[in-house]
């Protein structure tokens, strides 16, 4: 039977007025937000792992009371249970803090494997993965655009620019998959009612054995100095063509040091 945690987080809708906060993070209380789609993925495969054989997904995120939005998602899609770690003092934490607490909350719940998407849609950078691995003293295989489960054994396919890796890893292994790894399936009826009477722990700081000194925004390794609305769009120029329109266009793209 295997055990697959599912780390995932709560972002802000891309298609909201995203901001920041006063203390310049990024606003998630005061925008729409959601699972993120390359989190969706990662639930996908866990899915599809145990449907293959016998086996139990939990969901873990760490985030604003909202973020329980994005573990409600991915019970809908198929996920057994989940995990919710909230706590004011993990506000601003960076992608260090971040990893800290969910190794702790993983050190907590029985698992085989640990699944992440490839990146967060907001932030982007990619390493909490490896950096839980570390923390968990785990081998890492990331980026997989496919994967297969054979008893311990975890087989990944990665794909680059020039060349396919093929990567093999045994025993309790953290993995990370991309956005080619397989469309993530819709929530249906049935699990969208199922979804409503899965078990959902909330945890805090105190519970993984943290102390705030550990995390947040004055633990926190990067920060935003300060930040700009986007200025409103203004009105293109027209150029009207009188035989030397090509001319005129080359003029105004060196202008703009496009050429």
């Amino acid at each position: 039977m295997t055990k697959i945690v599912v780390a995932v987080k709560y972002v802000p809708d891309a298609t909201a007025d995203r901001t920041f906060s006063a203390d310049n993070t990024v606003d998630r209380v005061g925008v729409d937000g959601l699972l993120s789609e390359l989190d969706e993925y990662a639930v996908e495969q866990a899915l599809q792992v145990v449907e293959a054989g016998e086996g139990e997904v939990t969901v873990l995120t760490v985030g604003p009371e909202q973020a329980s939005d994005a573990v409600r998602k991915a019970l809908q899609m198929g996920a057994d249970a989940g995990v919710h770690v909230q706590d004011d003092a993990i506000h601003g934490s960076d992608a260090f803090a971040t990893s800290l607490v969910l190794a702790e909350a993983i050190k907590k719940l029985d698992y085989d494997l640990v699944f992440f998407g490839m990146a967060s849609t907001d932030g982007g950078l990619g390493v909490v993965p490896t950096l839980v691995a570390e923390r968990l003293g785990l081998p890492a295989v990331t980026f997989a655009s496919e994967v297969s489960v054979d008893g311990d054994t975890v087989k990944i396919r990665r794909d680059g620019d020039v060349a396919t890796q093929e990567i093999e890893a045994s025993g309790k292994v953290v993995v990370s998959v991309t956005d080619q790894s397989g469309e993530a399936r819709y929530p249906s009826f049935k699990g969208i009612m199922a979804a409503k009477k899965k078990d959902v722990q909330e945890w805090t700081l105190a519970d993984l054995g943290l102390d705030a000194g550990s995390v947040g925004l004055d633990n926190a390794w990067t920060k935003v100095e300060s930040f700009e609305p986007r200025p409103p769009r203004t009105a293109g120029e027209i150029v009207t063509d009188e035989g030397d329109g090509g001319a005129k266009l080359v003029e105004f793209l060196a202008s703009k040091k496009f050429v």
